[in-house]
């Protein structure tokens, strides 16, 4: 396999980064992972644990159908969850009505189950969660004025990043609006704001796969069924939106999905852009698809994808050989301009003296996959190392 000097890639990224016009993120489960939240399958293992007996029979019942009808030797509680949503859609949450041996009103009760168990491990998890990392990584990019707007999008649900920009005092939008019950605007989301307005330099955060505080409102005589976004809440009293359905895909453009994905199209389509992907496995084909596409119809889009093993550099080279604007790096092996490389250290070439934030010599591995050497990475090299940490209170 053809060799790749690290210190050589990494003077030219950094070179990128610095001339940037735009530059945005994308934010899978691993970047949760590296402040202590579970990953999928552990949180499908904890949250099946969690279920009453009868339940846990009737959770086992469908990944077990859903083993068979797949073929994945893995179902996540997302697999479930999608599932159940449309066996309710199909019953109407009707308890005469079954599908799959399953009524609609096992498969509501069941959603209901999942999703409350989901909050209460995601709840304590975040609440002690050590976020003075994330907050450093925002005073880096908060300070990054260079008059582009800062957009981060993420599958997560929990509320890492926004105790992270809160705590900092850092001014963010998520398309929601209001004090009471803040409801979902897709006209503030459409437009991208001028440099005189003022939320320019807000960072822009949208949740793709929901939230832990966004919740469906039922409908009255006064208005429709619609999501809301609340504050820090101890219980949910309403049908919380986390991972959603399929049906996010064909729902009403006022609602939060299908108005995220339109803006992650506009976004990757808008002149020069440098996007990085952190913790994601590229596990959602709809999400691929945009990415892909805008690889491929905007030749000014450069996409980073840093990977925590290799297995998932060798899952995505049957994608990144075909787009020469997308480099996708792990611990060992890497893919650039099209071609599958193994990393080497070799000073005899080139010089680094800052090659520690991003290489372990010891193990020979590339370490930038991992979500908080990241964000040291980024502020060792931002020129602006003491003033951010003295604005975040770290060490």
């Amino acid at each position: 396999m053809e060799k790749l000097n690290v210190i050589h890639y990494m003077n030219e990224l950094r070179n990128i980064l610095s001339y940037a016009a735009n530059i945005g993120f994308f934010f899978g489960a691993g970047t949760s992972c590296a402040f202590g939240l579970p990953s999928i399958e552990q949180l499908t293992n904890e949250v099946k644990d969690s279920l009453l007996a009868s339940q846990k029979d009737l959770f086992v019942t469908v990944e077990n159908l859903l083993r068979d009808l797949s073929k994945k030797t893995t179902i996540t509680i997302e697999d479930v969850l999608n599932h159940l949503r449309e066996v309710r859609s199909l019953t109407q949450d009707r308890p005469d009505y079954e599908f799959k041996g399953l009524t609609g009103a096992q498969a509501k009760e069941l959603d209901h189950s999942i999703c409350n168990a989901v909050f209460e491990i995601i709840k304590a998890r975040t609440e002690s969660a050590n976020v003075s990392d994330l907050r450093r990584f925002f005073a880096w990019y908060d300070a990054a004025n260079r008059g582009f707007v800062k957009e981060i999008y993420t599958t997560n649900y929990d509320m890492l990043l926004e105790m992270a920009m809160e705590a900092n005092r850092t001014p963010y939008f998520d398309g929601f609006t209001g004090s009471y019950e803040p409801f979902f605007s897709p006209e503030t989301i459409e437009v991208f704001p001028g440099e005189k307005d003022v939320t320019s330099k807000w960072i822009r955060l949208w949740k793709i796969h929901g939230s832990l505080n966004w919740m469906k409102k039922l409908g009255d005589e006064l208005s429709e069924e619609h999501i809301i976004r609340v504050g820090k809440i101890d219980k949910p009293q309403n049908e919380l939106m986390i991972y959603p359905s399929r049906a996010k895909y064909s729902l009403s453009r006022k609602e939060p999905y299908i108005a995220y994905f339109d803006r992650l199209k506009k976004y990757l389509s808008y002149g020069e852009c440098v996007f990085i992907v952190s913790g994601y496995s590229f596990g959602d084909e709809h999400i691929n698809e945009v990415i892909f596409n805008a690889l491929r119809n905007n030749s000014r889009l450069y996409v980073v994808v840093l990977c925590y093993g290799d297995e998932q550099v060798e899952a995505m080279e049957k994608y990144a050989s075909a787009y020469i604007n997308l480099c996708v790096a792990g611990p060992t092996k890497v893919i650039v301009n099209s071609m599958k490389k193994e990393w080497i250290y070799n000073e005899a070439e080139e010089q680094d003296i800052g090659a520690g934030m991003y290489w372990d010599k010891t193990r020979s591995k590339f370490l930038l996959g991992d979500f908080k050497s990241l964000i040291d990475f980024f502020i060792e090299n931002s020129g602006r190392k003491n003033v951010i940490e003295e604005m975040t209170n770290a060490k």
